[in-house]
């Protein structure tokens, strides 16, 4: 095994240094005496040594059920994980595989990496390297291209997502104004008026209106679940100036999800608005549902279970007035609050009636 690392002396007579052979530092020794430099050149060289041992006899037993152990890169695991993608979700892995933060182990042995390697691609990248790096580190070790975790679960650092905010009712009579081209217009109309998000939105069909109900039915693109959303006289309005068969949105329905983004986020600049994207419209749904008391189940059945503009919205974000006592008395009077009926007593037993308490 090559020695890491060599002893020398810049004059003679004079101090010994070592240098290490991977990474050309040179530091001093503090002494004269060859004997004594030699001693610790050995140490130094016996620090490293016996690590490296240990990984070539741990290469050596798992060589015999994986012959790829020794040579297997961290890019060789990128391009298993997008191979076993499809879709939109293997876009986004194809994305992520190219991100400049990867650099720092794309050609490094999975098996010689270490924990420090790992954080330096995580100091080096965005929110997206976070959660990436941990989806393929997790990767390895299912597969088990790692024998063990290098970084604990508990240790990862916390994907920190940036905040972000809905759409205000202003901006987005803005935007409606200000846009010319039919089709966005009503895109956007139906994004307010809906809350989903902008695949779903731009794939909905004529075949998912049902008139005679007035209900909007599809099948969401991320989790299959399917929304079922009834609808009024300003989405009909909307729904009408649509196509009565096939895409509602054939142009927008064609393009990559990014374009429309892009295209929005073009509209915003124009306008002078920031700090809002297409999913903002999300956000604005959830938390005008809020505002007005619609029952939070509803609005997980349209926004789906797992949706964090529900999550966020009805948690904190949305601001609330809370009606007086007065005005519920005045609706009970006019027969728009069913009351309370008290609770009915058990039969009785052994001739005394028994409450609901009790």
């Amino acid at each position: 095994m090559k020695r890491r690392f060599i002893l020398y002396r810049r004059k003679l007579g004079g101090t010994f240094y070592i240098e290490d052979t991977q990474t050309r530092k040179q530091e001093s020794l503090g002494t004269k005496d060859r004997a004594e430099a030699t001693s610790l050149l050995n140490a130094r060289n016996e620090s490293v040594r016996q690590p490296q041992l240990n990984l070539q006899i741990a290469k050596a037993y798992l060589a015999g059920t994986d012959s790829g152990v020794s040579t297997r890169t961290w890019q060789q695991a990128l391009d298993a994980i997008v191979e076993t993608k499809s879709g939109s979700t293997q876009d986004r892995w194809r994305r992520a595989a190219k991100e400049s933060a990867l650099d720092h182990i794309r050609h490094r042995v999975i098996l010689e990496t270490q924990a420090e390697h790992l954080l330096a691609c995580l100091k080096a990248g965005t929110v997206s390297t976070n959660v990436h790096l941990r989806k393929l580190h997790n990767f390895c070790i299912s597969m088990n291209w790692l024998p063990w975790p290098l970084i604990p679960k508990r240790l990862w650092p916390a994907v920190r997502y940036k905040d972000k905010r809905a759409i205000t009712s202003e901006e987005h009579q803005l935007i409606i104004e200000r846009e010319k081209n039919p089709e966005r217009r009503s895109f956007y109309e139906l994004c307010w008026h809906l809350g989903g998000s902008q695949t779903d939105i731009a794939n909905l069909k004529a075949e998912d209106i049902d008139w005679p109900t007035q209900t909007i039915a599809y099948a969401r693109r991320k989790t299959g679940s399917l929304a079922m959303i009834h609808f009024g006289p300003d989405i009909e309005a909307v729904l009408r100036r649509l196509n009565a068969t096939g895409y509602l949105f054939p142009y927008l329905q064609s393009v990559r999800s990014g374009d429309r983004a892009t295209e929005f986020k073009q509209r915003c600049e124009g306008l002078g608005i920031k700090g809002i994207t297409l999913h903002s419209y999300r956000y604005a749904w959830a938390e005008r549902a809020k505002t007005c008391g619609y029952p939070e189940r509803f609005a997980q059945e349209a926004l789906g279970h797992n949706s964090k503009a529900v999550h966020r919205s009805y948690s904190r974000k949305a601001q609330v007035r809370l009606p007086s006592l007065e005005s519920y008395e005045k609706q009970n009077v006019e027969g728009r609050i069913i009351p309370l009926l008290p609770p009915v007593p058990k039969p009785e037993r052994n001739g005394h009636s028994i409450s609901a308490a009790g």
